[in-house]
């Protein structure tokens, strides 16, 4: 039997600033690509990029949506986000209240 959450993900990106990721949550929702998106507050990335060390600061963003929305939810962060290769991981969404995960579902159609 399927529940509510068998197609809900959650999808993670970070952004150089909060202009892109507030930029990138308004098209996502407002394209139906995600139900919400939440931009955090400024974090410091330490990571390894062409052989050296690097750390920056960094915004974060959940993206709530459906698995079949995965694809379209990754072509519109790659043509808004500056980075040659953003982070953008998903997570499958195994528990959560159902009303909540029946209202992403609601709002991704």
């Amino acid at each position: 039997m399927a529940t509510p959450f068998d197609d809900c993900i959650l999808i993670m990106t970070s952004c150089p600033s909060e202009n892109v990721g507030l930029g990138i949550a308004k098209l996502l929702v407002a394209e139906n690509l995600a139900a919400c998106a939440q931009l955090g507050s400024p974090m410091t990335s330490v990571y390894s990029w062409q052989e050296k060390v690097c750390e920056d600061r960094e915004y974060p963003l959940y993206i709530k949506t459906r698995k079949a929305l995965y694809a379209k939810v990754e072509a519109l962060i790659l043509t808004q986000h500056p980075y040659e290769l953003p982070e953008i991981i998903a997570l499958p969404i195994t528990q959560g209240l159902p009303g909540y995960l029946n209202w992403i579902k609601d709002n991704t159609q």
